[in-house]
Formats: C-alpha cells, structure tokens, sequence
C-alpha cells in the first residue's frame, strides 16, 4: 500500500521559515519523480516544486524560486521542502505527491502565514 505522510507545517509569521516532511511508502521511492502541490482555500491547486528521482533536476514554481528548496533523502525514504521567507500568500494545504499525478499524493498538512 503506497503510503504518503507529510508532517512540519503549521502556523508561522510572515518571513519566517517551515520545512514540510513526507516519508513515503510502499513503492520505489528511490525511482520516483516527487512533487509539492498546493491548495490555497478557495483556489485550485498549483503545483510548487518537482525533484528527479535521483535529486539532481528541481522545478520550481515562480512565485517560490528563491525561497523553498526541495530535496530528498533516497535512503530515508523522505522528501522534503524547506520554505523560507514565508508570505500570507503561501497559506495552503502543501501535499506530497508521487512524479506529476495529483491523485498519488498525501493527506496534506496545513501550513498558515499570518501575524
């Protein structure tokens, strides 16, 4: 059974920093493209940042770069995002999610940026 647990988010201060956790179960972590997605309430989900299975090749959505780094750790299982410089706008449910299919993908954790 594929198994998606994210976990590190919460409620932070705009400009202050997060790093999300997902450890991953029940299929080739170590062979597998892992994605951050994201749904901000009311909105539709965007996409944040893509890693090659071998954490060579990053993707970054614009309003990111800069600011989260995504990476891995192949013998842990894990993926990870580091968030810097949180702003309001970051406020969503962040999920992980197996290569590009939305529907392989976590429960999500809620991140929330406000004063």
């Amino acid at each position: 059974e594929v198994q998606l647990v994210e976990s590190g988010g919460g409620l932070v201060q705009p400009g202050g920093s997060l790093r999300l956790s997902c450890a991953a179960s029940g299929f080739t972590f170590g062979r597998s493209d892992m994605s951050w997605l994201r749904q901000a309430p009311g909105k539709g989900p965007e996409w944040v940042s893509r890693i090659n299975s071998g954490g060579t090749s990053t993707y970054y959505t614009d309003s990111v770069k800069g600011r989260f780094t995504i990476s891995r750790d192949n013998a842990k299982n894990t993926l990870y995002l580091q968030m810097t410089n949180l702003k309001p706008e970051d406020t969503a449910v962040y999920y992980c999610v197996i290569g590009g299919n939305m529907n392989r993908r976590g429960q999500g954790i809620q991140v929330t940026v406000s004063s």
